[in-house]
């Protein structure tokens, strides 16, 4: 455990520490397993001391680094709710959804390494990211905008499934029109009807 572990953090340390998390996700995104620290701690703009500090081991790098991307895509969600009207609010989450995603699929074989490791980086993430997508899908039906037969869980299949066509930068468009689809059939007027008895049927 961190020396400092459980103790909040001067506000210049948490900007350091949150400027490191996003390089990292940048950095081994592009170059994998084998990315440098000092790219890292070059990007961050921080030195390397700074970032050893923080992190002593690649494995708790590439660990808080996914995690972070998981709670910042997590931590949106009220912020969004509260700016948008909720099928705006899920339309924007969609779109960091991806982003997440893209970066998740980018650190794969870092990722691996850590659960090699004996770590486990996806501890929680998939009922996180759940949760926060019933919040949104919940303020949308209550909004009356949103379909009321669809689950959480089937949306978050669809774009988990969306999600794998964006690995590469030229896909992202292909992605967008799949999400306005998804996000098309969702909409509270897409709801199958359910013919009336002895109405006329075609």
């Amino acid at each position: 455990m961190a020396p400092d572990a459980g103790r909040p953090r001067r506000a210049d340390a948490q900007r350091n520490r949150d400027k490191i998390l996003a390089a990292a996700v940048r950095v081994f995104t592009e170059e994998g397993l084998d990315a440098h620290f000092e790219r890292i701690a070059k990007e961050a703009g921080v030195g390397s001391g700074t970032l050893y500090r923080n992190f002593p081991t690649r494995e708790a790098l590439i660990e808080a680094a996914y995690r972070n991307e998981v709670a910042r895509l997590c931590d949106a969600v009220p912020g969004l709710l509260e700016t948008m009207p909720p099928g705006e609010a899920l339309r924007a989450w969609t779109r960091r959804f991806i982003d997440y995603a893209t970066a998740k699929l980018g650190m794969a074989d870092a990722l691996r390494a850590v659960v090699a490791s004996g770590a486990d980086p996806y501890a929680d993430s998939r009922e996180m990211i759940q949760a926060a997508l019933s919040s949104l899908m919940d303020a949308g039906v209550a909004a009356g905008v949103l379909r009321s037969d669809i689950l959480p869980t089937d949306m978050f299949a669809a774009l988990a499934g969306i999600a794998l066509t964006s690995a590469k930068p030229e896909q992202r468009e292909q992605a967008e029109r799949l999400l306005d689809l998804t996000l098309d059939g969702l909409r509270a007027e897409a709801a199958p009807q359910t013919p009336k008895a002895g109405g006329a049927t075609s």
